[in-house]
């Protein structure tokens, strides 16, 4: 009978090392990974506010220059297309189902307050403030 003597492969045990090795890595990493998505998700929320708030104030100073009156933009101006040329952002915090990229009248409320569960924003039309219509981390308050 002839026998190798230049086996070639791994044992059990080295197996099972690189398998331990590889799980301890995974959790590590998943964790960090889950806080970068949700750095990112905040990021985008706060950089379409910020598009947001820019729009609405360069109408208010628009306003104060061509009729001598400052206004904010009414809820269907801030709808429509000519202060957002390409359309109001989503919400990154909420479903598509929810309607990421609407606006909901916040005149009623004070900023902060999240209006129901469907709605990207919401906007209070007397003071031009704008907010996230979610509750996630807080963010309604930014």
């Amino acid at each position: 009978m002839n026998r190798f003597t230049n086996d070639r492969g791994f044992t059990l045990i080295e197996l099972v090392i690189i398998i331990v090795i590889l799980g301890i890595l995974a959790a590590v990493a998943i964790p960090k990974y889950q806080n970068l998505s949700n750095e990112a998700k905040e990021a985008a929320c706060q950089s379409a506010l910020s598009g947001l708030r820019s729009g609405i104030t360069i109408y208010y100073a628009n306003q104060a220059v061509q009729t001598g009156t400052a206004n904010w933009p009414t809820l269907a101006e801030l709808r429509g297309t000519g202060i957002m040329a390409h359309g109001i952002p989503k919400n990154p915090y909420c479903p598509d189902s929810a309607y990421p990229d609407s606006i909901l009248d916040g005149s009623s409320v004070s900023k902060g307050t999240t209006i129901g569960s469907n709605g990207g924003w919401v906007y209070n039309p007397n003071t031009g403030e704008i907010w996230p219509n979610t509750s996630v981390n807080g963010e309604n308050n930014w």
